[in-house]
């Protein structure tokens, strides 16, 4: 019968190695004098000598914070439009927005993607998404993990996952616990669905609608096709929510800080609500993308099922206490951001309430 190898098997040992080499000037890319390059090594080295970076902003009791995610079913999207370049920047927002809520700024990220046969150009493509984002969150695209799993996916599809970890002053840890009632909530917008709820997006477009990722979407006033507004990436916040933090360094002016994921506005916000408060979201104050109107529309999607699931054009919501509110928004449109206060905290039991 002859000898088997591992490539028999479906496993290409050399062209995995290729892959890897080619890579590393994307890695590169994010690296600062933190990093200890270390090519070929099995794990990653990030320095926090205290001549380097990190604790030139003085930090006296450091903690670190960490978070994991992925990208979802909106893979499946992906794949449908055999697009990969924005995947990535998904799965790295994806976990430095939800460090960020604690004050905390990123540090280096990881990833780890597994395919049933490798495909370079594809892997390439999600990786340089990855070395983008990391950049534009300011850290350290410091490793990963590249599986060939044969006989375990389907063809052309692949799974993602990633990892931050970042550091926050310890006094300067974002808790939730002194947001009280008549604190403002401001709101920085999304752009578009970001990376939660693409089950009952692709159930109402694909399955019911019997649209396909090439259609455009002139038809509902949108300037665009189904696949590319389904993969604008998730949005990063990490530049200007920390040039917010840091301009404010004597007191704590952002009390609460909640990532707008799966779960939306209603089970987001609660998440940093001390005991004794709640909060109204008034829907009107800010511009809604077309595109939840379409899934709403063509699927004939109750309202508080949409606010229950999409973060419906919100991407990120700070509690400020009303005497700094006018003062953050400038900060932050100066930032870029076209931030508006959507909302108050209010008395209650830690629910929120949709006007």
């Amino acid at each position: 019968m002859g000898t088997t190898t591992y490539k028999d098997a479906g496993v290409d040992i050399e062209k995995a190695a290729d892959f890897t080499e080619g890579i590393y000037s994307l890695m590169r890319k994010t690296f600062d004098e933190r990093v200890v390059e270390l090519k070929g090594g099995f794990g990653g080295l990030f320095s926090l000598d205290y001549d380097e970076k990190l604790f030139s902003r003085n930090y006296r009791h450091p903690v670190l914070v960490a978070s994991t995610d992925g990208v979802g079913t909106k893979l499946k999207v992906a794949f449908m439009a055999n697009r990969h370049d924005t995947i990535g920047i998904d799965l790295v927002a994806m976990c430095v927005n939800d460090i960020l809520v604690q004050g905390a700024e990123p540090l280096f990220f990881l990833d780890y993607m597994a395919s049933g046969t490798l495909a370079p150009e594809t892997l390439h493509s999600i990786v340089k998404g990855i070395s983008v984002a990391c950049r534009q969150a300011d850290c350290t695209l410091l490793g990963g993990e590249t599986a060939e799993m044969p006989g375990f996916y389907d063809e052309g599809e692949y799974e993602l996952a990633g990892f931050t970890v970042g550091v926050v002053e310890k006094h300067k840890l974002i808790t939730g616990q002194k947001v009280e009632p008549g604190d403002a909530i401001i709101g920085l917008p999304s752009d578009g669905i970001h990376s939660n709820g693409y089950s009952l997006v692709r159930k109402v477009l694909f399955d019911r609608a019997g649209l396909e990722v090439g259609d455009s979407l002139e038809q509902f006033g949108m300037d665009s096709t189904v696949g590319e507004e389904l993969l604008r990436p998730t949005r990063i916040y990490v530049q200007s929510v920390t040039d917010v933090l840091r301009h404010y360094k004597v007191k704590q002016i952002l009390r609460g800080i909640a990532h707008i994921t799966g779960g939306g506005l209603v089970e987001n916000i609660p998440r940093v609500l001390p005991e004794g408060c709640g909060a109204k979201v008034y829907p009107e104050r800010w511009d809604r993308p077309r595109i939840f109107d379409v899934v709403q529309q063509l699927g004939e999607v109750p309202t508080d099922e949409m606010y229950r699931v999409f973060n419906m054009g919100i991407g990120m919501v700070v509690m400020v206490p009303p005497y700094f509110v006018r003062s953050v928004l400038r900060r932050f449109r100066k930032a870029g951001e076209d931030a508006v206060v959507i909302g108050e905290v209010t008395e209650g039991d830690q629910s929120v309430t949709i006007e």
